[in-house]
């Protein structure tokens, strides 16, 4: 679907999947966004950019992920965890000009409460390691790109219940869901596990709150509203994910 073509408006009902509060007691994040003008990695200042970069590579991502990036995308979502078992993380929005990718803007940001793996089983309270499509997005607000961008569902249902911690009370006004053991097409919020349950699901790009998060990984709210101005369908963006260490790898 393109940027200009239709939205899917219909109020989804389905339950909030594999999140529940023992899981989603750790989720969230904190910190606000900034632009970058340049920067080879998640480390950079900016306005620097590495000598030694190769602007046709996404950066600090080795072989084994750059290859597993659609030749057809020109958006990426990186996810720089911090290490293997920490929920610290930075994520960076690259876009492709050319052949060249180029820093966008970052953001602090948490993952899984665990940290990372290769292999996410539900409620390990790690991120899964990888590159996932991004199709799909939705909340409790109105979508901040109206209408423009990924298929937006807005539902009432995606709200937090009201006897979790108030600081996880609007995780959910904004999520894209990330395309791990989903069915494309689908609000973020349906519970259909392609790979059974036991692979876990539900994870997404949500709103923050200051800490780790079951697997998803959470930014703050204007990281969430620029991404959804943002990302474009036709554009094809992924998320690019996991601990800095493995990343490179």
């Amino acid at each position: 679907m393109g940027r200009g073509g239709a939205r899917r408006t219909a109020v989804a009902m389905a339950a909030l999947g594999s999140m529940t509060a023992a899981a989603v007691a750790g989720c969230g994040g904190s910190a606000g966004d900034r632009a970058d003008a340049g920067g080879s990695g998640p480390g950079d200042k900016a306005g620097q950019t590495s000598a030694t970069a190769d602007p046709t590579r996404i950066p600090d991502v080795g072989d084994r992920y750059q290859r597993l990036v659609p030749k057809d995308s020109r958006q990426v979502v990186a996810v720089y965890g911090d290490g293997p078992d920490s929920a610290d993380a930075t994520v960076v929005l690259y876009t492709k000009q050319g052949s060249a990718w180029h820093r966008d803007r970052s953001w602090a940001a948490h993952n899984g409460t665990k940290g990372w793996t290769a292999g996410h089983r539900e409620n390990d309270k790690r991120s899964p390691v990888g590159v996932f499509t991004l199709t799909d997005a939705g909340g409790v607000l109105p979508d901040p790109d109206a209408g423009k961008g990924l298929p937006y569902t807005r539902s009432a249902s995606f709200a937090a219940p009201r006897w979790w911690e108030k600081s996880y009370w609007h995780d959910f006004d904004y999520v894209i869901a990330i395309d791990y053991n989903r069915v494309k097409g689908t609000p973020p919020n349906d519970p259909t596990r392609p790979r059974g349950a036991s692979k876990g699901g539900g994870i997404w790009l949500h709103m923050d709150h200051g800490s780790g998060t079951s697997a998803c990984v959470s930014l703050p709210k204007p990281g969430m509203e620029y991404l959804l101005r943002t990302l474009d369908p036709d554009a094809h963006p992924v998320v690019v994910m996991g601990d800095k260490a493995r990343l490179r790898a």
